[in-house]
């Protein structure tokens, strides 16, 4: 099986574990023996973010990279007496694409299957044909008919709430399904774990699978301040622009590689963001050229990830936002492409390989 077999293999086993922000634990425990199975030990910290070390010249500078686990959704707020539920969303969940969407509750250690109620087509007034509900209206229709069933049931306030998963092989080797974002990082984290653990290692690399990403972007704070890394690498989706809706944001397109940005800013709540060290920028240009890997760039707002906030940790951390394109986020049926999820992998084993104790930080010295 080639990278992109073994990619959608792992890929399409966790889209199928439930695992929203503050949920991670079945997901995380997942891939800790997908881990072990390539013999490679792993240990999870106090907050659920799981780590793998592979050591290496200790002269070099140290580097973590890393995806996270958890996905957004929901959680429940308010049991109806009709056995309806309520839900608070968690995360940048789109309101427009929710209606009729199938949905899984877990609780008790147990998943429920239910819908997002979509009001019936015949009893819709022309007015209410282009609204789109506000998610406080929102509710779940899991079949119950009374509040004491959800809770007999287990369901109980704060249960999580999370898009169904099914995982779809379009043409092309293109792949749909929800939480691609950005379960189809750590499928690449997989990959490139598999490789590293056959292979030379120059730099120590710490794998970080991290938590909480959709809910505050510091899950992975912890782990970074302990492992205290030099240089940090986040694996995550890059908007794909290809699409007639996204028409003038940029020139990612699915299929045509990973993509590195360049430049991401968050000018909503939060005015954060990350533009990356250029010693980054000129390892991963250097190793896509070596390998001739396609590159793509990208540059937008609109979007955060936790590199904004592990770059300001300690004396300050090199850090560099790598990608594959995605279109559709944040919705329950994303779609991505096996080849740039393969690309990804192959070139950040080749970037970490480049990196050995004579590799500078100096900024003067790729300015």
């Amino acid at each position: 099986m080639n990278g992109a077999g073994r990619i959608r293999s792992w890929l399409g086993e966790l889209t199928a574990i439930p695992g929203l922000s503050g949920h991670e634990d079945r997901v995380r425990r997942h891939v800790a023996a997908a881990l072990a199975g390539l013999g490679v030990a792993s240990r999870a910290d106090r907050l659920g973010n799981l780590i793998a070390t592979l050591p290496g010249d200790p002269a070099a500078p140290s580097l973590m990279v890393f995806a996270h686990l958890d996905q957004l959704g929901f959680v429940v707020r308010r049991i109806e007496a009709d056995g309806l539920i309520r839900v608070e969303r968690l995360g940048g969940v789109p309101e427009r694409a929710l209606a009729a969407q199938e949905v899984v509750i877990s609780a008790g250690g147990r998943d429920f299957p239910g819908v997002i109620a979509s009001k019936s087509h015949h009893a819709t007034a022309p007015e209410e044909k282009y609204r789109v509900l506000p998610y406080a209206e929102v509710f779940i229709d899991a079949g119950f008919a009374t509040a004491d069933s959800v809770r007999q049931a287990g369901i109980e306030i704060g249960a999580p709430v999370v898009y169904a998963a099914r995982l779809v092989d379009l043409a092309g080797g293109r792949i749909a399904g929800a939480a691609l974002d950005d379960r189809a990082g750590c499928a690449v984290l997989l990959e490139i774990a598999r490789t590293l653990a056959t292979g030379p290692v120059v730099p120590t690399v710490h794998l970080v699978w991290s938590v909480q990403e959709e809910f505050n972007l510091r899950g992975v704070i912890p782990a970074a301040r302990v492992l205290a890394p030099d240089m940090a690498i986040q694996l995550d989706l890059v908007l794909a622009t290809d699409t007639p809706d996204m028409a003038g944001r940029g020139e990612v397109r699915l299929g045509g590689g990973p993509a590195i940005s360049l430049y991401s800013f968050h000018g909503r709540g939060t005015l954060n963001g990350l533009i990356p060290h250029p010693a980054l920028v000129g390892l991963i240009e250097a190793a896509a050229s070596e390998t001739g890997l396609a590159l793509q760039r990208s540059a937008h707002v609109g979007a955060l990830t936790e590199t904004a906030y592990v770059q300001l940790e300690g004396a300050g951390v090199a850090c560099v936002d790598l990608g594959f394109p995605l279109r559709y986020s944040h919705s329950a049926r994303e779609v991505a492409d096996l080849g740039d999820l393969a690309g990804l992998a192959a070139l950040v084993v080749a970037a970490l390989r480049r990196v050995g104790p004579a590799f500078s930080l100096d900024r003067d010295a790729w300015t």
